[in-house]
């Protein structure tokens, strides 16, 4: 629930394995007597790792699609200086199998390795959200994070405080678990940046791109890319798709991928559709060998044309290594891989593209 998310009643999705300590809900102190009444809620989590470190990953919210699963995109509207202060976020996740988006208002401590936030605007039945992050060094050389949240219901509704109990608990014990998975990975698995075809330095998390020009206009390519339940007709790769779209702009696409070797995966994403320029996707649903997979079709239109290009964010998930590759493959090999495989589909989707917006323009 961090960052002030909307639940779904009755419940929310898991994003972690790693339990933390039970939580602790009691009544806001020095509350007005004519506002609905605001609970407070306490977990905490010890993590293995050095409390700076753990406090980046809470701060750097633009990485949480890769630490928690719920989280598929977050972006900053408002960014604090590095010596702390005010920011303001928009972050996407899902919720219940929905998709959510919010604004939440958050200041960050670097001094007292603290982040308080709260929700901009609640919508009923929630009253009020928000919260903290406490990081602080544990006598043993670890680090205790504590994630608090404060929060009401409109008319002090029953009903509705009891599904923001269930949702706040089960999402605060996930968070707190996956930030502690992730701590601990954090030196081997942080994208690094865009990186050649071999992936030769074995690191697990890596960003490429695959980028191509079309001579067509940018409400042609994006139609193309938006537009993906006809992709079975037009992507020799795709074997099915399962489109869904219950808000504009925001999908979730199941799909049917066909491999070299003639076999088949099926993945679920989650893609926030910002027309003209650009589409946005999580994998909820990833490959045996993904741990993550975030991506991006970005379109630049100029005199020329259009610049289609299409970036993968991945983390490889290590404990798949060698059920896939077999005993003796190495991250590199899983890296290279990966990056062919990717890199094939979202070729094939870019030709196919221009193919398909030229002919239907006459060039």
């Amino acid at each position: 629930m961090s960052q002030s998310v909307q639940p779904t009643p009755p419940s929310v999705p898991s994003s972690g394995s790693r339990e933390p300590t039970e939580g602790h809900t009691r009544p806001a102190a020095g509350q007005p007597a004519d506002e609905p009444t605001r609970v407070h809620v306490e977990h905490t989590v010890t993590v293995d790792a050095d409390a700076e470190a753990v406090f980046a990953l809470v701060a750097d919210v633009e990485r949480w699609p890769l630490i928690f699963p719920p989280t598929v995109h977050a972006e900053y509207l408002e960014r604090a200086p590095a010596e702390g202060g005010t920011e303001r976020l928009r972050l996407w996740a899902t919720a219940n199998g929905a998709v959510r988006c919010w604004t939440s208002r958050r200041e960050v401590d670097p001094s007292r390795l603290s982040i308080t936030f709260g929700q901009e605007r609640p919508a009923a039945p929630i009253a009020a959200m928000g919260g903290e992050w406490i990081v602080r060094p544990d006598s043993d050389g670890g680090t205790e994070v504590v994630l608090t949240h404060d929060y009401a219901a409109v008319g002090d509704d029953a009903e509705t405080l009891a599904w923001l109990e269930e949702a706040v608990d089960t999402n605060s014990r996930a968070e707190l678990a996956a930030l502690a998975a992730a701590a601990g990975r954090n030196g081997a698995e942080g994208a690094d940046g865009a990186e050649g075809a071999d992936g030769a330095d074995g690191r697990l998390g890596f960003t490429f791109r695959d980028t191509v020009h079309i001579e067509g206009t940018l409400v042609q390519v994006y139609a193309f890319l938006d537009r993906a339940e006809h992709w079975p007709e037009r992507l020799p790769h795709v074997a099915r798709v399962a489109l869904t779209e219950d808000v504009p702009g925001l999908q979730i696409l199941e799909m049917d991928t066909r491999t070299a070797d003639g076999s088949s995966h099926t993945t679920r994403s989650v893609r926030i559709c910002t027309a003209p320029d650009r589409i946005r996707y999580k994998q909820l649903l990833t490959p045996a060998l993904l741990r993550v997979h975030t991506g991006v079709w970005l379109l630049v239109e100029d005199e020329h044309g259009v610049t289609a290009t299409s970036e993968h964010t991945v983390v490889i998930e290590t404990d798949a290594i060698s059920k896939v590759l077999g005993e003796d493959a190495t991250p590199a090999q899983a890296r290279a891989l990966v990056r062919d495989a990717l890199s094939r589909n979202s070729a094939a989707t870019l030709n196919r593209a221009k193919a398909f917006v030229e002919g239907a323009s006459g060039v």
